[in-house]
């Protein structure tokens, strides 16, 4: 008579899927990894909090795929969804919370790498990668923001693609490329579909996994105020089961605002968009491209016509070039003159990105 295996059988489970799969050294290097604590770790969770609302968007935004549909019928199939399909208002009001707390999350981790100087050597590619997400998910934003095609979206996006506009040359050739033609219309919200489901998360996704392999090779970055301890001084705790389980807990957090706000406050769908009526009084962008509008408007009333637009759109591509390429002015892991010079250049662009947003929704005109 055969002799009864006294191997569980999850353990042959677990052994036949770690032969294929190498689990085990998986679970030893994550048992390896080490997460520097100390009084800024706070700001280690944002990158997480940023992933989490970015996987929350997706799984919603296949759920709103089923019932939505592009193009003549966009705003009837999210009328439908808003008040006729069971919970569809709250899918809808998740996905498109999801989507602005994940770019709010996205600039906190950005700024607060900036001033724990994260971009310096040998990390300058996790700056530009996380540069670039960032980049990624305001044009998600932007593109999905048209995608009800109620009357705010459709002429705030026909102001938002009247300032490519401008740029000599090749200007009104990109305007045209994104509408599909001279006007904002059905094709727009087509291309703008495309755009939103298949162009930028093919571009995103890939760009993500290297942002994290290079979070896996370099660890976190310490601050300068911990860098001066002795090494020996230097508190961590494991990645696993320690700080995974504290990510967990602050996604939860993170869920349970979100659930909030979703409920609380769903997302609202105006009058079905009509070219042959006015703009609103109140038309404006969305938050995260308030700042850069007002900051166009200003040099429009400085510089009237086509000078000031373009002088605009300069100013801020030179500013956003060079936020991009810090690391190259402040490249060394010590102290200095630059490390400080970088440091107050980074408080500027924090207080002109909040004035000029705040003042932007200051001087909105009264709405209907």
């Amino acid at each position: 008579m055969a002799k009864s295996s006294s191997v569980a059988p999850e353990s042959r489970v677990y052994r036949w899927l770690d032969e294929r799969l190498g689990i085990s050294e998986i679970v030893e290097l994550a048992g390896k990894k080490r997460v520097p604590e100390h009084k800024h770790s706070f700001w280690y969770y944002w990158g997480g909090i940023t992933l989490f609302f970015f996987l929350v968007m997706c799984v919603t935004g296949v759920l709103l795929l089923v019932y939505y549909r592009p193009g003549d019928g966009a705003y009837e199939s999210v009328r439908l969804i808003t008040y006729d399909i069971k919970f569809g208002w709250l899918v809808r009001s998740i996905h498109s919370w999801s989507a602005n707390l994940m770019v709010a999350a996205a600039f906190v981790h950005m700024f607060s790498a900036f001033f724990m100087k994260a971009y310096r050597r040998p990390r300058e590619f996790l700056w530009f990668t996380g540069i670039g997400l960032l980049s990624l998910s305001m044009l998600f934003g932007f593109s999905g923001y048209l995608l009800p095609m109620d009357e705010l979206a459709y002429f705030a996006t026909k102001v938002g693609l009247a300032i490519p506009a401008t740029i000599p040359v090749v200007g009104p050739w990109i305007a045209d490329l994104a509408r599909g033609g001279p006007e904002v219309g059905a094709y727009t919200v087509s291309r703008f579909f495309a755009l939103h489901v298949v162009v930028l998360p093919a571009m995103f996704v890939p760009l993500l996994g290297i942002h994290l392999a290079l979070v896996q090779k370099h660890g976190m970055s310490i601050p300068e105020s911990e860098q001066a301890k002795p090494e020996k001084a230097r508190k961590s705790i494991p990645f696993f089961p320690n700080f995974a389980m504290k990510d967990m807990a602050v996604w939860l957090i993170a869920l349970n605002v979100l659930g909030f706000l979703a409920a609380v406050y769903p997302w609202q769908l105006g009058p079905a968009a009509d070219s042959l009526m006015p703009a609103p009084m109140d038309i404006h962008p969305e938050w995260y491209f308030m700042s850069s509008f007002q900051i166009l408007k200003w040099f429009g009333n400085w510089f009237p016509g086509a000078l000031g637009e373009f002088l605009g759109i300069a100013v801020f591509n030179v500013g956003v070039l060079l936020w991009a390429i810090v690391p190259f002015f402040d490249p060394e892991k010590r102290s200095g003159v630059w490390g400080r010079r970088v440091t107050w250049f980074g408080i500027f662009v924090v207080f002109v990105i909040l004035l000029t947003t705040i003042w932007g929704y200051a001087v909105l005109p009264a709405g209907k």
